[in-house]
């Protein structure tokens, strides 16, 4: 992902900012005894992208990916949505638990900028309703020129998204961020539409790093800046999910990006296997189950 990209990210402080005070009486309705349901993983499946993730011989891409981890960022849907046909293969090439989080597409994001969409959106959560126990959380991303004077434009849409399609939203225009009232408004009609707030950590957006849940999940769109940042970012992120956990927090979707991609599987196995030694949770990761022959 090249969005947030800077020349020197060693000149970004890193540092992950407090927990918004919100979130805490957002997850505070919440049970801590649930069980944590965690996705962890990549934002692409195809070999061009992850050059040096699948062995010579990989005859089918997705199913080995879905072999490694537990979830996809599902960006393609984002170019055209699939026909329903396409979107079975998917399914049906992934283990049982595997689950796909498709982006909306662009033609209802970007070119209609939600402005007379039903259709559309009918045809884009009938084609990934197909994807039955494997659908994740279908998320929303809007054009960095979307800015709050469409504010109303916003509201209609999510206010009248299909019922039984989980949403979570990213804005990205800097005007959503910078004043605290614009935020807030924000902010409070996901809570009352009951859709998530994405989190973005890149490093040249960190006013994206709001640190305010407005459900008690928490989806979490990281960027490696290809430095030697990301084993203390992620550090930090741990930190921030156990106290989220310990205060209500019920699922953590958390997909991996880079600016330049070159190893996004290769973090997300290590964030994973920290993970699972944190929460006691057994969520697959790239080389878990191969054998080892001496």
């Amino acid at each position: 992902m090249k969005f947030g990209k800077v020349n020197d990210p060693s000149l970004v402080d890193f540092t992950l900012p407090a927990t918004h005070p919100e979130t805490y009486s957002v997850l505070s309705r919440f049970n801590t005894n649930e069980p944590f349901e965690v996705y962890i993983g990549c934002a692409k499946w195809n070999k061009t992208d992850l050059k040096g993730f699948y062995p010579k011989g990989t005859k089918d891409e997705l199913e080995y990916y879905a072999k490694q981890f537990n979830s996809i960022e599902l960006n393609a849907t984002y170019y055209n949505t699939p026909s329903k046909d396409q979107i079975v293969k998917w399914k049906e090439k992934t283990t049982p638990n595997f689950k796909f989080f498709p982006k909306i597409t662009q033609s209802i994001s970007h070119y209609s900028r939600l402005l007379n969409t039903d259709e559309k959106v009918m045809v884009f959560t009938d084609a990934v309703a197909m994807l039955e126990e494997k659908l994740g959380m279908i998320f929303l991303q809007m054009h960095e020129n979307f800015k709050p004077k469409d504010f109303d434009r916003l509201a209609h849409f999510l206010q009248t998204f299909p019922k039984g399609f989980p949403l979570a939203v990213e804005v990205r225009n800097e005007e959503w961020f910078a004043d605290q009232t614009i935020f807030n408004n924000y902010c409070q009609l996901l809570e009352q539409t009951n859709k998530t707030n994405i989190i973005v950590d890149t490093a040249g957006r960190r006013d994206m790093l709001h640190m305010r849940l407005t459900s008690p999940v928490a989806f979490v769109r990281y960027v490696s800046a290809n430095d030697d940042s990301d084993e203390k970012r992620l550090n930090d992120w741990l930190d921030i999910i156990e106290d989220w956990r310990a205060n209500g927090l019920q699922q953590l979707y958390f997909f991996i990006h880079q600016n330049l991609e070159l190893e996004s599987p290769m973090i997300a196995t290590q964030f994973i296997q920290k993970v699972n030694t944190r929460f006691n949770l057994d969520l697959p990761y790239q080389g878990k189950n191969d054998l080892v022959l001496f």
